[in-house]
C-alpha cells in the first residue's frame, strides 16, 4: 500500500512539474543561521530553515526572486530560473544600522519613544485591518531532553518508561515530535476555525497541532500557549499604555526595498511584571511590525518554563497588508532534575484576505481533524514539508515509527498479550495494604481493568464504629455490543466497635456517540444499591483522615452518619449544545446510629463528644423511616466549543457561565415512604480572566422549599461547612462554619461565593513574594436565610506557595455576631489550582 501511494505521489509531482529549491543559510563568518525565513518575493510562499539552517520547498518552473530574511541580518534576494531541482545558499551579513545624529538632552527621551507612540496609534488599525482571511499552516513541534534524573520526588523512573520515551542511557533524546498541515480561517471579531488536513506524531497514531495558531503583538494582552504559564498574559510592547511598562532604545535603521525599518530594543521598566525583553522592528511612516525577537523569563512572571522566546517575520501579502510568515517559539525547562528544551515552528503561506465563508462555516467546532488526518505516508510528508527534518528528527521518526508499526501489527497477538501481562509483574501482597492494586486482563477482543484501593489509607476512626475498615474496588471494560464502557464498583465496610457490616455496589454504563460529523449524544446509566453508611449531608464529603484526627487529637466528632438500605438509579445525558440533563430516583430505609466509643488521645478535661446527629437541628436521634425521592437537574453552558477528531468530539469550554436548575420531590406513601417535600435550587458559576487585573471566580445561587410537609434533616438544604485547618472545596464551602449550622427547610435562601486571584498583581512589588512568585487571593462567602440566620466570611490569602499550596486568613460573621478568625490551608496556584478544580468536579451533579 505504501508503494502504491508513493508512486501516486511521484506521478502527481511530475504532473504538477514541481521543482525543489533547497539549500543552507550561513552568516558571513561561516556559521549556520537557523530558522531564517525564505520566501518568494511578492507572495507568502516559502519555508523556514531548520535548526541546522537548511531549507527546502517546491515550486513550478519559472523565474523567481527568492528572499532570505533573519532578524539582525541584512535581507538578501536572489533571482533564479527554475527548470530542475536547484540548490542555493545564502550568506548573510549582520545588519548595519544607520544612526541619524540625534542630540538627546539630559532628561530627554530616546527617538524610539516617538516611533513606538506612532506604532501604538496604529495598533488597533492593524489589529482589525483584515476583516477575514484564510491561510495554510505548517507546524512542527519538537521537545527533547538534555538530562533526566534517575528519580523524581524520590521515586525511581522505571527503565521501561525510559525506553518508552526513546531517550538514550544518559537521559538525552527527543521525547515529542509532531508535524501538522492545516488551513486556518479567521473572521473579526472573534471567529476562528482550523481544519487539520494531516497530522503526524513520532511513534504514535495520535494527533498533533500547534495552538494558538497565531500570536499577535497587535493585541494589548498577548497570550503565549496556555494561561497556566501566566494567567495574566503579557503586555505587548505596542499596547495602549505600553510606555509606562517598557523602556525603548533605538538601535538604528535599516532598509528593505527602499523602506526604512527602525530596530528598537525593548526592556521592562520593572522586573516581575509580565513583560517582554528583546528587539522589535517597526517600519517607518506606516508604523507596522516588520519582525521581532522577544523573550520572557521567570523575572517576567513566567511559570513552569524557565525561558520562552518568540520570533516572527512579517511579509506583505498585498500592497498595504502584511501578515506573519514564520513564527518560532523556543523554550527551556529546568526543574525537578529535568532539563528539557523545545521549539515550535509555524510556517504560513497562501494568504487569502478576501475569503467567502459559507453562512454557518464558523460553528461550535473550532478545530476539526480530517478523517484521514493521520493516515498519510512518509512520502507525503517528504513532499510537502517546508522545514527540512534535522538528522536527529529523521532518526526519531524512523526508529519510533518502526516500533509503533511493529506493535500495531502484533497488538493482538498472543505473544504481545503475554508480554503485557508479564510487564505488570506479580501482585505484591503489601500493595493491598499500601499503594493499592491496579491490573489489566489482556484479551484479543477486550481489555479488562480491575483494582483495589489500599486498606491502610482508607482506615478511619469515629465515635460510632470505632475503627472502620473499608474495601473499595473496581472492574471495568468496554462492551462492544452495548457500545458502552461498563464498570462495577463494590464497597465493603466494617465497624469494629459496633460490629456492623455494610456492603453496596455501583454499576454504570457510559456511552458516547463515536461517529464524527454527528451531534454529540453522550449518556450514562448508574445503578447502585445495598446497605451503606452515609453522612446526613451526602455532599459534605468529610475527609475520613480529617475526622479521625479531630476525634483522636481534639475530641471533636463533627461527622454525623446513619445507615441505610438503599436503591438508586440515575440517568444523565449530555448534548453538544452544552445542555446536560440528569434524573435520579432514590429509595432509602434509614437507620439511626449512636456513639459506641468516646476514646480520644486528647487530655483536655473539657472534651465532650456530641451525639451522632446534627445537634444544631435535632434535639434527639431520628426514628427509622423510609424516603422515596425523585430529583431532576438541568445545567446549561451556552457557547460550548469543541475539537472534532475523526471519531469523537471533545469540549474545550466556553466564555459563558454554567447555569444549573435542580428540583427534588419527596414522595409520600410509596413503598412506605415517610417524606413529603418539594425543593428547588438555581445556581450560576464561572471564571473570568481579566488578564493583568487577575482572575475572578464566582458561584451564586438561590433556592428553597415549596412544600415542607414531612422533611427529615437528611433532606434539608445543606451548605458545606468546615472547622478544620484544611480548607474545604473553594467556591462551595463556608470555611468557618459547623457542618450543619446553616441547614434549612426555609422557603427561600440565597448564597454567594466569590474569589479574586491577583496572579502576581500587587505581590510583584514585595521582594520576597515576587522572587517566590507567591500571589494574593481575596474573596467572600455569604449565606442569607433570614435576619436571624445568616453567615458572612471575608478572607485574604497567599497562594502558589511551592506552586501547590494556599494559606487563607478567614474572618466569619455568624448571625451578625463578632468576627471569628481562623487560618485555612488548601491547594492553590499554578499546580494546586488543578488539584482543587478536580475536587470541585466531584460535586453532586444533581445540584443539591
Amino acid at each position: 500500500m505504501r508503494l502504491v501511494l508513493s508512486l501516486l505521489l511521484l506521478l502527481l509531482a511530475d504532473a504538477a512539474s514541481a521543482q525543489k529549491i533547497y539549500g543552507t543559510v550561513f552568516t558571513d563568518k561561516g556559521d549556520l543561521l537557523p530558522y531564517s525565513s525564505i520566501t518568494v518575493k511578492g507572495t507568502s510562499i516559502g519555508a523556514s530553515a531548520n535548526d541546522k539552517a537548511k531549507f527546502s520547498f517546491a515550486l513550478g518552473k519559472g523565474i523567481y526572486t527568492v528572499v532570505c530574511q533573519h532578524i539582525g541580518y541584512t535581507t538578501i534576494e536572489k533571482k533564479l530560473t527554475l527548470n530542475d531541482d536547484t540548490e542555493i545558499s545564502f550568506v548573510m551579513a549582520e545588519q548595519k544600522l544607520e544612526m541619524t545624529e540625534v542630540i538627546v538632552k539630559t532628561g530627554g527621551e530616546d527617538p524610539a519613544y516617538e516611533i513606538i507612540r506612532q506604532a501604538i496609534r496604529k495598533r488597533s488599525y492593524y489589529d482589525k485591518q483584515v476583516k477575514a482571511f484564510e491561510v495554510d499552516l505548517y507546524a512542527k513541534d519538537m521537545i527533547k531532553l538534555r538530562k533526566m534524573p534517575k528519580k523524581i520526588f524520590g521515586k525511581k523512573i522505571p527503565d521501561a518508561d525510559v525506553a518508552e520515551m526513546g531517550v538514550d542511557s544518559t537521559g538525552k533524546g527527543i521525547i515529542y515530535l509532531s508535524e501538522s498541515v492545516a488551513k486556518v480561517a479567521i473572521q473579526q471579531p472573534d471567529k476562528f476555525k482550523m481544519n487539520v488536513i494531516s497530522s503526524r506524531i513520532s511513534g504514535s497514531g495520535g494527533f498533533g497541532f500547534t495552538f494558538p495558531a497565531f500570536i499577535s503583538l497587535y493585541t494589548n494582552n498577548v497570550k503565549l500557549f496556555t494561561e497556566r504559564i501566566n494567567p495574566r498574559g503579557f503586555v505587548s510592547p505596542i499596547a495602549d499604555g505600553a510606555i509606562s511598562f517598557y523602556k525603548y532604545k533605538l538601535l538604528g535603521t535599516f532598509y528593505e526595498d527602499g523602506k526604512a525599518i527602525n530596530s528598537i530594543r525593548v526592556t521592562p521598566r520593572r522586573t516581575y511584571e509580565p513583560l517582554f525583553t528583546g528587539v522589535i522592528n517597526i517600519t517607518d511612516d506606516d508604523w507596522r511590525i516588520h519582525s521581532f525577537d522577544l523573550m520572557v523569563t521567570k523575572s517576567a512572571q513566567l511559570e513552569i518554563l524557565d525561558t520562552l522566546k518568540i520570533t516572527q517575520q512579517h511579509v506583505p501579502v498585498t500592497k498595504n497588508t502584511w501578515r506573519t510568515k514564520n513564527q518560532v517559539l523556543y523554550f527551556n525547562f529546568k526543574q525537578f532534575g529535568i532539563d528539557a528544551t523545545g521549539n515550535f515552528v509555524n510556517v504560513y503561506s497562501n494568504y487569502n484576505i478576501d475569503p467567502k465563508f459559507a453562512k454557518k462555516y464558523f460553528d461550535n467546532v473550532v478545530i476539526k481533524y480530517d478523517t484521514a488526518v493521520n493516515k498519510r505516508p512518509k512520502e507525503y510528508w517528504d513532499t510537502i514539508r517546508p522545514v527540512p527534518l534535522e538528522p536527529e528528527e529523521y532518526k526519531d521518526y524512523k526508529v519510533k515509527d518502526s516500533i509503533y508499526e511493529l506493535r500495531k501489527d502484533s497488538a493482538f497477538s498472543q505473544a504481545t498479550l503475554d508480554s503485557l501481562r508479564k510487564k505488570q509483574g506479580k501482585i505484591k501482597p503489601y500493595k493491598f495494604f499500601w499503594g493499592g492494586v491496579d491490573r489489566r486482563i489482556y484479551r484479543k477482543d477486550k481489555t479488562i481493568s480491575w483494582g483495589v484501593q489500599p486498606l491502610i489509607p482508607d482506615l478511619e476512626y469515629n465515635t460510632v464504629e470505632g475503627v472502620a475498615m473499608k474495601v473499595n474496588g473496581y472492574i471495568s471494560a468496554y462492551n462492544k455490543k452495548l457500545k458502552s464502557a461498563v464498570s462495577f464498583e463494590p464497597h465493603l465496610r466494617y465497624g469494629f466497635n459496633n460490629g456492623h457490616f455494610n456492603a453496596w455496589g455501583n454499576l454504570s454504563f457510559r456511552t458516547r456517540d463515536a461517529v464524527a460529523n454527528k451531534r454529540i449524544k453522550q449518556y450514562s446509566w448508574n445503578f447502585s444499591g445495598g446497605k451503606r453508611v452515609s453522612e446526613f449531608d451526602k455532599n459534605q464529603n468529610t475527609y475520613p483522615l480529617i475526622n479521625t484526627i479531630g476525634v483522636l487529637f481534639f475530641g471533636e466528632n463533627r461527622m454525623k452518619i446513619y445507615e441505610n438500605y438503599f436503591g438508586s438509579a440515575t440517568y444523565s445525558r449530555r448534548f453538544e449544545s452544552g445542555l446536560r440533563f440528569t434524573v435520579n430516583g432514590l429509595y432509602e430505609n434509614r437507620l439511626p446510629l449512636n456513639n459506641t466509643t468516646y476514646y480520644t488521645w486528647s487530655k483536655d478535661d473539657t472534651v465532650k463528644f456530641t451525639a451522632n446527629y446534627p445537634t444544631e437541628k435535632m434535639s434527639q436521634q431520628f426514628t427509622q423511616h423510609q424516603a422515596a425521592i425523585v430529583t431532576a437537574s438541568i445545567s446549561f453552558k451556552p457557547g460550548q466549543r469543541y475539537i472534532e477528531f475523526p471519531t469523537y468530539k471533545a469540549a474545550i469550554g466556553s466564555k459563558y457561565p454554567t447555569f444549573t436548575l435542580s428540583y427534588a420531590k419527596g414522595i409520600d406513601n410509596i413503598l412506605g415512604s415517610d417524606v413529603d417535600f418539594d425543593k428547588w435550587k438555581f445556581s450560576v458559576r464561572d471564571d473570568k480572566n481579566f488578564k493583568l487585573l487577575g482572575t475572578f471566580k464566582y458561584h451564586l445561587g438561590m433556592g428553597g422549599f415549596l412544600n415542607d410537609n414531612k422533611v427529615y434533616v437528611q433532606d434539608y438544604q445543606h451548605f458545606r461547612g468546615n472547622m478544620s485547618i484544611a480548607a474545604g472545596e473553594y467556591l462551595s464551602t463556608f470555611q468557618v462554619a459547623e457542618p450543619y449550622q446553616n441547614s434549612t427547610k426555609t422557603s427561600f435562601y440565597s448564597y454567594g461565593h466569590i474569589e479574586h486571584h491577583f496572579n502576581g498583581l500587587l505581590t510583584n512589588k514585595i521582594p520576597l513574594f515576587k522572587r517566590l512568585n507567591w500571589t494574593l487571593v481575596t474573596g467572600s462567602n455569604v449565606l442569607y436565610i433570614n435576619s436571624n440566620s445568616n453567615h458572612i466570611e471575608a478572607f485574604a490569602g497567599i497562594e502558589n506557595i511551592l506552586k501547590v499550596f494556599r494559606v487563607d486568613f478567614v474572618a466569619a460573621y455568624i448571625n451578625g455576631g463578632k468576627p471569628v478568625t481562623e487560618v485555612r490551608i488548601g491547594a492553590g496556584g499554578i499546580l494546586g489550582g488543578s488539584i482543587n478544580m478536580n475536587r470541585g468536579n466531584r460535586s453532586d451533579a444533581l445540584g443539591f
